[in-house]
């Protein structure tokens, strides 16, 4: 007996970590990802023991219904979801994009808040009963494992919404989802939302009750986890919280302080906590968004212990001031260092272990010699470097209408500076000179003498990649034209090299018309 209740005490619950980055993550202005940029992100995401990865939304558009597919196609661990309206078509295009995973989801969304149920899907409350209902029917044609959300619960009316659960889950959703869409909601309030649907659906304890909170208030990782605290056991987050406009609850944060707090909460994830940062690197290297240096457990300075009191006190006791360990959450992993004279094997062996694959031997080779160059300009080679010349090398794999040829500045103080650029447009080479207000000003004016492209530059960021004066800068540089907005990056040793390989990235994105819908349109 003692033991058995003592077996009750250690058996802790498990918290579902359900990562949105690649649908919701991608919504953010700017942040859309070609399909090699998921697969990779998917993968990571699989290293890091991530359960569910909702990979996209297949009816918004081919290229978005194929990226779910490779996704689907290639993870054999985590569960691939896929999301769909309450429509017939839509949920038919998301089975069939899941139809190849080893395991597969579809997540169905209906608004049931007043304003939205009036305003934008001009139906009674009756009607939008019996369409998440069909909803969910048709969903369970393509697999067992289902998702609903109410979209705006956080603004619906308690007992329509304890209805519409209840009608869901009596057709099969084995995940009811309850997204706080707009961001408004407060920690105590949210938490007792979700303790009084689960006390008041009849049927509650046959689906497991998810959260999705917005970040508009700087709350979503307070509102999830007070879910949490409160029988939620799927939590819907993103890498480094991204997300459209404020963005997400972070994965990262949930993860580590269920983790960090096991004396608070009856449950804990799976996660792999030493994936962290790699993941957060990976999409913040992918969508250009830069991670803010104070930003929780992922942040350059989460760790650095600046002032001489807690040095003293960290040194003497580690506890004194740190909650956390850095190598816990993947900081240490980073040492690995390589060189100019590290050979092939080291090189494809370290790859390997940051989860990076590359597809062929040619594409290895690409890679080796682009590493054995930056090897010649730079004295150590770190993983972040690793991860940008990947990057670098499938960009150029990708269809490249312009392609740098040579680029030469001058910038003298008291003189203008001007650029001379040589591009290939359609493997024609093309040459232009102008002059700017600084070297990156004049090599983007020069750019636009030879394409005319007509965009207009909204974001231009550098980032270190590591620390030195030798280090690669990463530039991302982010064009809107007719309404599409796209990321360019570019890395290089020469940061002006670096802007004009990103404007050009972000160029040939403009060329590619993978065009999206957006999925609340």
């Amino acid at each position: 007996m003692h033991g058995a209740k003592h077996m009750e005490l250690t058996m802790k619950d498990h918290l579902i970590i359900f990562d949105t980055t690649l649908r919701d993550g991608e919504q953010s202005p700017g942040a859309s990802m070609t399909k090699e940029e998921k697969v990779r992100i998917a993968k990571q995401l699989e290293r890091m023991k991530v359960d569910i990865i909702e990979a996209g939304f297949p009816a918004a558009s081919n290229g978005d219904f194929e990226s779910v597919k490779a996704v689907a196609s290639v993870i054999k661990d985590s569960t691939v979801c896929g999301l769909a309206r309450a429509l017939e078509r839509d949920i038919d295009r998301a089975g069939e994009a899941i139809q190849g995973a080893a395991s597969g989801r579809i997540h169905t969304f209906l608004a049931t808040s007043p304003i939205h149920m009036e305003k934008k899907l001009r139906m009674t409350p009756d009607q939008v009963v019996e369409q998440a209902v069909k909803a969910v029917h048709w969903a369970r044609k393509w697999t067992d494992n289902v998702e609903f959300s109410p979209e705006d619960a956080g603004r619906s009316e308690l007992d329509f919404l304890c209805r519409v659960l209840e009608a869901v889950i009596a057709a099969g959703a084995t995940t009811v989802n309850i997204p706080d869409t707009v961001g408004y909601n407060m920690p105590q309030q949210f938490g007792e939302l979700i303790r009084n649907l689960r006390e008041r659906v009849p049927n509650s304890d046959k689906a497991v009750f998810s959260v999705h909170c917005h970040n508009d208030l700087g709350l979503a990782v307070a509102n999830s986890l007070s879910a949490v605290l409160n029988g939620a056991r799927q939590v819907e987050c993103t890498i480094n919280g991204l997300g459209e406009r404020a963005g997400n609850a972070a994965l990262e944060e949930i993860v580590m302080t269920v983790r960090t707090r096991q004396d608070v909460f009856t449950c804990d994830t799976g996660i792999d906590t030493t994936q962290i940062v790699s993941a957060s690197r990976l999409v913040s290297g992918i969508t250009g968004f830069a991670v803010q240096p104070n930003k929780a457990i992922v942040g350059a300075n989460a760790f650095a212990h600046e002032s001489g009191i807690h040095q003293d006190g960290v040194l003497k006791h580690r506890q004194t001031y740190e909650i956390m360990r850095a190598e816990d959450v993947g900081w240490s992993a980073n040492k690995m260092v390589l060189g100019k004279h590290s050979g092939r094997n080291a090189f494809r062996t370290r790859l390997q272990e940051i989860g990076i694959e590359l597809e062929s031997e040619e594409a290895v080779n690409a890679a080796f010699a682009r590493f054995k160059e930056l090897a010649d300009k730079k004295h150590e080679i770190f993983d972040d470097d690793l991860q940008a010349l990947v990057s670098d090398e499938a960009q150029a794999q990708e269809q490249e209408v312009y392609k740098l040829v040579s680029l030469k500045v001058c910038s003298e103080t008291g003189e203008t500076p001007h650029a001379n650029i040589v591009l290939a447009e359609q493997g024609a080479e093309k040459q232009a000179r102008a002059t700017g207000g600084g070297p990156v000003d004049a090599s983007f004016k020069a750019i636009e003498i030879i394409v005319n492209s007509g965009a207009e530059l909204l974001l231009y960021s550098v980032n270190n990649i590591t620390s030195g004066t030798d280090a690669q800068g990463e530039v991302t540089v982010r064009l809107s034209r007719g309404g599409r907005i796209v990321n360019g990056q570019g890395a290089d040793t020469d940061i002006v090299v670096a802007s004009a390989k990103a404007y050009l990235h972000a160029l040939n994105k403009l060329h590619s018309k993978l065009e999206r819908a957006h999925p609340q349109v």
